[in-house]
């Protein structure tokens, strides 16, 4: 499962790319936690625009990833999410708590 992110300032910007379940979340927590306690960030932009698939373990992602920044005392959006992904978030509620775009 690939992760780049980018860095601007107290900006992180993370894309996530293909299949976020079971088997590639956990690399993407790590990278994820890595990148945010290694840039302190006031902002996290999760980019799923190269997200394939989604299930409940991409919900574990987004919660932890919303969680983290939280203690670094920053926001989180998601952008480009796709349909698929979109459907299982927005069934687990995740639209009261993290904004997507």
């Amino acid at each position: 499962m690939p992760v780049t992110c980018k860095e601007d300032k107290r900006h992180l910007m993370a894309r996530v790319a293909g299949e976020l379940d079971h088997h590639g979340a956990r690399a993407v927590m790590e990278e994820l936690d890595r990148r945010i306690d290694q840039a302190r960030p006031q902002e996290l932009t999760l980019d799923l625009s190269g997200l394939t698939f989604a299930d409940s373990s991409g919900i574990a992602v987004l919660l932890r990833a919303y969680r983290r920044m939280g203690q670094v005392r920053g926001s989180m959006r998601v952008v480009n999410t796709p349909a698929q992904a979109g459907k299982v978030f927005k069934a687990a509620g995740l639209e009261r708590l993290i904004r997507f775009e």
